[in-house]
């Protein structure tokens, strides 16, 4: 078995779409909202790695409390900070 790092791009949208278990369009809708940006090959083909799972996982938790993609944004931009100032805290 073979070590390899959670943001290697892995997923078409359909299977990221199963593996959510939310509709294509609703992951297209988040990536517009900026709330998680897949990585997409030469030709343009979005891909999805296990990091873009948890996150859209995420943002449907946070939306199933009933905030809305914009709160959601805001959550998800506050919980990255407070990550960087508690690295900096730790290093």
């Amino acid at each position: 078995m073979t070590d390899r790092s959670g943001s290697v791009p892995l997923y078409s949208i359909a299977v990221a779409a199963e593996l959510t278990e939310l509709p294509a369009a609703t992951l297209r809708l988040y990536e517009e909202k900026g709330l998680v940006t897949p990585a997409r090959t030469e030709g343009g083909t979005r891909r999805y790695s296990d990091d873009d799972i948890a996150a859209i996982r995420q943002v449907a938790v946070l939306q199933g409390d009933g905030i809305n993609l914009a709160g959601v944004g805001r959550v998800l931009e506050l919980q990255a900070e407070n990550a960087d100032l508690r690295r900096r805290l730790d290093g």
